[in-house]
């Protein structure tokens, strides 16, 4: 090889010009835009799941808040032998789901405008707790049986008192009839206090209206002998028989133009069918 054509050294690498080579630097640089893309997307991906399981729970909170008043409305128009098309609000208190889980609801609402039992028709408005979704007994159960005067009359006529009519004037009512004064039938008004007592329906008697004279309780036992003594005793009315054994009357009063029942019913009306016939008077 001649002079001219010689091969030259490879340069000598300097301080001037260095020569770097990174390991693996292309990789890292994929894998570093892969991961942060790859940390912004799961938040994303956690809340769409999220909201679609809440929008699930709901749907489905929905459909059973739907379904229940039917499913409720039929179990009780059956039990009580209730016409067929009788209305009933039934309403469910809190979120259902959970309850149905534990298989009992926290607390059930039924109310209707009338309904007719053992001839007594009035206004119902109950409120059952701890109700049981696979049988057992109730919790804790109370509501009112609102009546009218003339439903009133029929809880009363058993009384001693001269009844024809009931007129309610809060807190008392009136009741009216006739008596016999020396082979005559002489119109008699009684103003009474209601009230419940031990489970009976009690008429306290106030003053009497005697062909027109206004008498206190002491001129009815001075000037109508026995007659008075009887009539200003209070008047204590069973009226077991008019309602299911497991329901029991805790108060009464008259509020406008209704009478109103406070009633209690016992849990165990649910499973037991002797609770759930009616009750029994002593001369019944």
């Amino acid at each position: 090889m001649s002079d001219e054509n010689r091969t030259l050294p490879y340069p000598e690498r300097d301080a001037e010009h260095p020569t770097l080579v990174i390991p693996g630097a292309a990789g890292d640089r994929a894998t570093d835009a892969v991961k942060p893309s790859r940390r912004r997307r799961w938040p994303w991906v956690l809340l769409v799941v999220a909201v679609v399981l809440a929008l699930l729970v709901i749907a489905a909170e929905l459909v059973v808040r739907t379904m229940l008043p039917g499913v409720v409305r039929s179990i009780v128009v059956d039990q009580l032998d209730l016409p067929a098309d009788q209305e009933l609000d039934v309403d469910a208190a809190g979120i259902l789901l959970p309850q149905l889980i534990r298989g009992r609801l926290d607390s059930l609402h039924l109310s209707t405008d009338a309904v007719t039992l053992e001839g007594i028709t009035g206004a119902v408005d109950v409120t059952a707790t701890a109700v049981p979704l696979r049988g057992g007994d109730l919790g804790p159960t109370t509501g009112t049986v609102r009546i009218d005067e003339a439903q009133f009359t029929a809880l009363v006529d058993r009384t001693d008192l001269p009844v024809d009519t009931v007129s309610f004037d809060a807190p008392n009512a009136t009741v009216s009839g006739s008596i016999e004064v020396f082979g005559s039938a002489v119109p008699v008004a009684l103003t009474v206090t209601p009230s419940a007592e031990g489970g009976d329906l009690v008429l306290q008697p106030g003053s009497l209206s005697l062909g027109g004279v206004v008498l206190d309780a002491d001129q009815m036992r001075k000037n109508l002998g026995s007659l008075g003594e009887r009539l200003t005793e209070p008047q204590r009315i069973c009226v077991a028989d008019q309602f299911p054994a497991g329901v029991a009357l805790t108060a009464l009063r008259i509020e406008g133009a209704a009478a109103v029942i406070d009633i209690a019913l016992d849990g165990r009306i649910v499973t037991d069918g002797a609770l759930q016939a009616n009750g029994s008077c002593p001369n019944g």
